[in-house]
């Protein structure tokens, strides 16, 4: 009996007009996501902040929530309202704080306007005279009154952020105490919920012990290099320790900005290159101890993602969201190295994303739930 040959050219053309089709519609969702994020970037960021702030109270809460007055102990919900106004009065403190020393640097930039080219041209002496020139012209023809109309403009938004991003937190607080209910009817398995719980416990713990971390590591560098201002009469001491505090968020990027602002501070104000070399060589120096000794020894194993997917992250959020998105790369990129440290079919994404390719395992997804942040066990009554 003779048979058919087996129609393997047809078979090869429909699996490889399947894969075509499944990349373009992956390329198309891509840009599709990338759209929005883009366009509803305030609203996004908001949001994101928003979450990153109300898990990060979560253990203030249960902190609250485990203390006695007496012989009674405070209510949850009174321990949610003590939190969310602790996030309003700390959120609107930081941000006149923050738009106060913006105002200081933007006059005291235009009060620096006519000398500082002339004094950023003089660093480049050594290239030979028309070189200092050419950058000196360069330099005069910059416009520094649009730049600083442009950068109060945008710092005006701070505002209205901080106010939804307040309201946000208000929000997420209400649905608190539904969040296991709606977790267990939407995955519809009790073991699986609890699962997802865990991970998110997971992520919530590792962002809060990044963010409580860097916080501190920033604000150590931030009083330095306000005694280092201070120590050689730098006019903008205060503003130049306060910057340096919000940049060193930025990883890698913001600690070489933060050094430069302060060098350029102090040749434009002082105009002598051996003090300026001075000042650069010793907020080098503390930056380089904080940020690469200090900050990976406390931020420890579970915390040391991969450089190189730090400065992806940090490339592609700030393209999509600008500078704030610069801020939230770091947390962005720990929530994706837990999830995908949990999925099977995303592992090998882990394995990149962390440091020495080893992302976090299963046994490790019970340790975030016994301890929070004050040291304490999260399940004691």
């Amino acid at each position: 009996m003779l048979h058919d040959p087996p129609k393997t050219g047809t078979s090869e053309r429909s699996s490889e007009t399947t894969r075509l089709q499944t990349g373009a519609l992956l390329i198309i969702a891509f840009a599709v996501v990338l759209f929005l994020l883009v366009q509803a970037r305030f609203v996004l960021i908001s949001l994101a902040t928003a979450i990153i702030l109300f898990s990060l109270t979560s253990d203030v809460i249960n902190f609250i929530a485990r203390q006695r007055i007496g012989p009674f102990r405070v209510p949850n919900t009174l321990a949610s309202i003590a939190a969310m106004v602790l996030i309003a009065a700390a959120l609107l403190t930081l941000t006149s704080i923050l738009l106060a020393q913006i105002n200081t640097v933007l006059v005291t930039t235009l009060s620096y306007a006519e000398r500082a080219p002339s004094a950023v041209a003089s660093l480049f002496a050594w290239l030979g005279e028309d070189s200092e020139l050419a950058i000196l012209n360069a330099l005069r023809s910059v416009n520094v009154s649009n730049y600083l109309r442009g950068a109060a403009s945008q710092a005006s938004g701070v505002t209205q952020a901080t106010v939804l991003i307040i309201l946000f937190v208000g929000f997420l607080f209400a649905e608190r105490i539904w969040f296991e209910t709606k977790l267990l009817s939407l995955v519809g398995d009790k073991a699986q919920a609890e699962r997802v719980g865990k991970i998110i416990q997971s992520i919530i713990h590792r962002v809060n012990y990044y963010l409580l971390v860097k916080t501190v590591i920033s604000a150590i560098t931030g009083a330095m290099i306000f005694v280092l201002a201070q120590a050689f009469g730098l006019e903008l001491a205060t503003s130049l320790g306060i910057i340096t505090f919000v940049l060193n968020f930025i990883p890698n990027i913001g600690s070489i900005v933060a050094t430069a602002l302060i060098a350029l501070v102090a040749h434009v104000e002082i105009g002598d290159s051996t003090t300026t070399l001075a000042v650069f060589s010793i907020a080098g120096v503390i930056q380089f101890v904080n940020g690469s000794i200090i900050d990976p020894m406390l931020m420890g194993r579970a915390l040391r993602l991969s450089s190189f997917g730090i400065i992806l992250s940090l490339a592609f959020w700030g393209a999509v969201w600008g500078i704030p998105g610069m801020f939230l790369s770091v947390p962005i990129m720990v929530m994706l190295l837990v999830v995908c440290s949990h999925v099977p079919n995303l592992r090998p994404f882990a394995v990149l994303l962390s440091r020495e390719g080893l992302p976090e395992s299963e046994k490790m997804l019970d340790q975030p739930i016994e301890r929070d942040l004050f040291g304490q066990d999260s399940k004691r009554d």
